[in-house]
């Protein structure tokens, strides 16, 4: 069994940072893309950022510049850092891996998600 645990959501100012971490557990074998999507009350899930094994990423228009994806392959897990944080970045933020999985007999791919973390920011 597979499970991916955010961290590091909360309440914050405009202007100020957080950081979104994600821990991936269990019977992995390797794991491709990791990501964060947001979902704000009233609208869909949105991608924010996105990184692969091998490092790049890809991040959606309205947090380029303010946002930071990074990963720590050894752990297994990926961190958000988020700058200059606006009204608008209010949602519950969701961590995304793409991976492979020891299945006992076999093995198996997986789009796991995690629980999601909120993230407020007061103007």
């Amino acid at each position: 069994q597979v499970q991916l645990v955010e961290s590091g959501g909360g309440l914050v100012q405009a202007g100020g940072s957080l950081r979104l971490s994600c821990a991936a557990s269990g019977s992995i074998v390797s794991i491709n893309a990791m990501g964060w999507y947001r979902q704000a009350p009233g609208k869909q899930r949105e991608l924010v950022a996105a990184i692969t094994s091998g490092g790049s990423t890809n991040y959606a228009d309205s947090v380029k510049g303010r946002f930071d994806i990074s990963r720590d392959n050894a752990k297994n897990t990926v961190y958000l850092q988020m700058n200059s944080l606006k009204p608008e970045d209010t949602a519950v933020y969701y961590c995304n891996a793409d991976m492979v999985y020891d299945g006992g007999s076999y093995y198996g791919t997986l789009d796991a998600w995690g629980q999601g973390t909120l993230v407020t920011v007061s103007s």
